[in-house]
């Protein structure tokens, strides 16, 4: 069995659209701010909003879901991304912005619970790491080009123009998981459940040590990101003075450097996940935090680079991390890897919005450097075999008779 080049492509499209829609408002925040006539600070709050549904219907919404078959799961996930993004371009209110918005924030738990099991699906034995990080190329993508030329399309023709283009790619997206993904009925086992069953399964599995583990160490590090990250605009603003067109190629520059340390991820993430890990969060640590003074133009520009780097590929090793803990619960170990994914996003986007309507701008690196390095100090605690290499030769044979 080889990967299935054609189906990952698709699905790295998919997860490509889904990061940029979400992500988008970090780009225009201004343009946004200024068009619904509010306060940066509350255009910030648009991915607390979305990560706390998210966040809470991930895990119900997965159960009810698992007896879908997984191919036409996915595309109806993409079809109400599709329906969202459409809202929020006609939003004529901040407040129908943010519940279109929260439509698609329905759909996003379900996506991301499903779109890892996919993957490893549709990877040979042992290959399923190296099949998430050719799907997560979609997420590197986002932040190399969606959220670059998606803030540069903005202020150029408007932000409506911005998310409209999401609708149009979406639907593409649509079409191609119809045509290009396999047959991927259920699993026996997920037929048998009722989904209360199913319901009880997922929360059995939150019981388990190395499932709570990495959902604690993600929602730690992404806390920290994006307590940041949510505000990059006013913060590179204050440092080296760029907006416009300069902060659009800024973040084409954090992308790409993302997409480069994606790439090398993708060659060893089925080898020494943990120790790759630790090596981003320390890179990412002490990048961010030479952002807490201002800088000047060159150095901004250096740091903010070697973050995008450092971030960008950590994902790919989170994602595949519930692959290797839970064979046997795939769909619900991932389910609550999404869950604190998302208690990560909104939690450091609201934490991000509490210190800039405080005036502490300035702050935010260091709250991410603290962040990223008490994740380092529970993964070389208590975390070592949270991101193990490999699954066992008996995992494996179990795990494949499950599919």
């Amino acid at each position: 069995m080889s990967l299935n080049r054609p189906a990952l492509a698709i699905l790295g499209a998919s997860s490509f659209f889904y990061v940029t829609a979400e992500t988008l408002p970090v780009g225009l925040l201004p343009e946004i701010a200024h068009g619904l006539d509010v306060a940066e600070s509350d255009v910030g709050l648009l991915l607390t909003s979305y990560a706390v549904v998210a966040a809470v219907s991930t895990i119900p919404l997965t159960a009810l879901t698992m007896r879908v078959p997984r191919h036409l799961l996915l595309a109806i996930t993409m079809a109400i991304f599709v329906v969202s993004q459409a809202a929020a371009t006609f939003a004529p209110t901040f407040l129908v912005l943010v519940l279109a918005r929260l439509i698609c924030a329905l759909a996003h738990g379900v996506f991301w619970s499903v779109i890892g099991p996919v993957t490893a699906r549709l990877a040979p034995p042992g290959q399923a790491g190296r099949a998430t990080a050719l799907v997560f190329v979609g997420n590197s993508l986002a932040i190399v080009l969606g959220v670059p030329l998606g803030t540069a399309l903005g202020q150029w023709l408007g932000w409506r123009a911005a998310i409209g283009a999401m609708v149009i790619g979406g639907a593409i997206c649509v079409l191609g998981l119809m045509k290009v993904l396999p047959q991927l009925p259920p699993r026996p086992h997920d037929l048998a459940l009722r989904p209360a069953a199913q319901l009880r399964a997922a929360i059995a599995v939150g019981r388990d040590r190395q499932v709570l583990l990495l959902c604690l160490i993600t929602a730690v590090l992404v806390i920290g990101h994006f307590s940041a990250y949510t505000y990059i605009a006013p913060l590179v603003r204050r440092d080296a003075g760029l907006e416009g067109a300069g902060l659009s190629v800024l973040l084409l520059g954090y992308g790409f450097a993302g997409l480069i340390t994606n790439y090398a991820v993708g060659r060893f993430v089925d080898r020494r996940p943990g120790t790759m890990l630790v090596g981003l969060l320390t890179v990412l640590a002490v990048s961010v935090v030479l952002l807490a003074p201002v800088l000047g133009l060159v150095p901004t520009i250096i740091v903010t680079l070697l973050w995008g780097g450092a971030f960008t590929a950590i994902p790919v090793l989170l994602a595949a991390a519930p692959l290797r803990i839970a064979p046997r619960a795939r769909d619900a170990a991932s389910a609550l890897y999404v869950v604190a994914f998302q208690i990560g996003i909104g939690g450091g986007a609201f934490l991000g919005e509490r210190l800039v309507r405080t005036g502490h701008l300035g702050v935010l690196p260091l709250v991410t450097a603290g962040f990223a390095v008490l994740a380092v100090v529970l993964i070389v605690t208590i975390g070592r075999r949270t991101f193990p290499a490999r699954l066992s030769a008996e995992d494996h044979h179990r795990t494949e008779a499950l599919v």
